[in-house]
């Protein structure tokens, strides 16, 4: 019984093997991401990434039809463009960077919704907002792989003045030129894993794998390694139950996986050991003198 239901539908059917091949894949490289996202306070700003590589993306389509590669390049590029203009105008202007990211997101989705609309089908649009994980194919596979290679290596790299900006921002400035360039690095990771979920869970959903397992680790530790490896394993639980939920249920498999992590989440809010709801109503012991 628990092996029809746990483990069969993935010995059976090849796309649910590659489905969970993929969703393991982005958890392994959104989840430290992720991390770093909540810790600096720019959760948002990965939301607003992940809508603002749509109408590259959409290009790419346009140009290329379903080209993974070419749907891909045009996401990166439409993500670092829009990031860069939003960081121009909050630098330039009167206007804070939440807001300008804001009306730059909310314009290229509208754009990229409209150019998906004009070429392709309602199919296509469903694509484009929701992902096809049942669907990936070994060129999607490959990319979403080599993306999360990519961040590994990268994240190792500029993990030192990543963790200082984090904790002491100020410090890292006295010190070291190193704060700039890894912050920029940061941004093009967050861009590539975006364009990476986008194939599996579309525009819309590509962000919940980021910061839900992200948000999910703050309440059961403190320390960021052991956040980073909670993050993961949140992710590849959510993946993996979302997959079985979709294929015994007849339910879509991407807004499945996120639900899941919703689910972890609930369960983290109320019994997580940091700041969880249940551990601040328990009454606490006091020194004694």
């Amino acid at each position: 019984m628990l092996y029809d239901f746990l483990i069969a539908p993935f010995t059976e059917f090849e796309f649910m093997r590659r489905g969970l091949v993929g969703t393991f894949a982005l958890a392994l490289g959104a989840g430290p991401v992720g991390v770093f996202l909540m810790l600096r306070r720019m959760s948002l700003i990965g939301d607003a990434m992940a809508h603002a590589i749509l109408p590259g993306a959409a290009v790419g389509f346009l140009l290329s039809g379903l080209s993974v590669f070419a749907m891909a390049g045009g996401g990166m590029i439409a993500g670092l463009v829009i990031a860069v203009g939003a960081g121009l105008v909050a630098r330039n202007t009167e206007l804070k960077e939440d807001a300008s990211l804001a009306a730059f997101f909310l314009i290229s989705l509208a754009l990229g919704v409209t150019i998906v609309s004009v070429k392709g089908t309602n199919i296509d649009l469903l694509h484009f907002l929701f992902g096809t994980v049942l669907a990936l194919d070994n060129q999607t596979l490959l990319l979403i792989v080599s993306i999360t290679t990519l961040s590994l290596i990268s994240l190792a790299l500029i993990w030192r003045p990543l963790v200082l900006e984090c904790v002491d921002p100020g410090f890292l400035r006295s010190v070291s030129r190193a704060g700039g360039p890894a912050h920029i690095a940061f941004l093009a990771l967050v861009v590539m894993n975006l364009v990476g979920g986008f194939h599996a869970l579309g525009t819309l959903l590509a962000v919940g794998i980021m910061m839900l397992p992200a948000v999910i680790a703050r309440f059961w530790a403190r320390d960021i390694t052991v956040m980073i490896v909670i993050a993961m394993v949140a992710a590849s639980v959510s993946g993996y139950a979302g997959l079985l939920v979709s294929f015994h249920y007849s339910l879509p498999s991407g807004p499945s996986i996120i639900l899941c992590a919703g689910v972890l989440y609930a369960f983290s809010v109320l019994l997580g050991p940091v700041g969880g709801l249940v551990w601040q109503i328990m009454p606490r012991r006091h020194l004694e003198a």
